[in-house]
């Protein structure tokens, strides 16, 4: 009897440590299946710095270009291209959506009209014409006033959106990134 519960106890001593011995970037990747929030995309939300990103990630965040402390861009190392995280002293202040088939948690996506954007968001849209193109800019201004200082903004063309980034004010709300 003694050897039957020597053996139970090595066997979940061993299930426990190699519980522990899980890798800690076995985190969610982002990928083109992740939903953008008002604040952030899949496990990487606005205010991590970016090593807390990285790890949310999954994979290791990467500067686009020069890194300015005020303002930078930066990609995942590994995985998708279509976004693109904007760094503002040290943290993510926005989530850019440049490209592909990633949607909101809504659903809104690049390609989709502007009337699906207004139907998705009933009541929660401010149009203003677009500094550059002869469309629009699509706003959508939470309700919740936890929120309030959060927000989605997709550019279209005139009939559909083009790009689309989700994050904190002011952040949000440059138009030309970082420049």
């Amino acid at each position: 009897m003694l050897n039957k519960s020597k053996l139970l106890t090595i066997i979940i001593g061993s299930i426990a440590l190699f519980s522990l011995n899980i890798p800690a970037n076995a985190a969610p990747k982002i990928t083109n299946q992740s939903k953008v929030l008002i604040n952030g995309i899949g496990s990487v939300q606005v205010g991590m710095t970016v090593a807390q990103a990285s790890k949310a990630a999954g994979t290791k965040l990467v500067s686009s270009g020069s890194i300015e402390p005020q303002c930078s861009y930066y990609n995942l190392q590994n995985g998708t291209k279509d976004i693109a995280f904007m760094v503002t002293n040290g943290r993510i202040a926005r989530v850019d959506v440049l490209k592909g088939r990633i949607s909101t948690a809504s659903g809104a996506r690049i390609g989709d009209t502007e009337a699906r954007i207004k139907a998705l968001y009933a009541g929660q849209i401010q149009v203003s014409p677009h500094k550059y193109t002869n469309g629009h800019y699509l706003t959508f201004v939470p309700k919740d006033k936890s929120d309030k200082n959060f927000g989605l903004v997709f550019e279209t063309d005139g009939k559909r959106v083009t790009q689309y980034r989700s994050g904190k004010q002011p952040e949000l709300q440059f138009v030309e990134g970082c420049s």
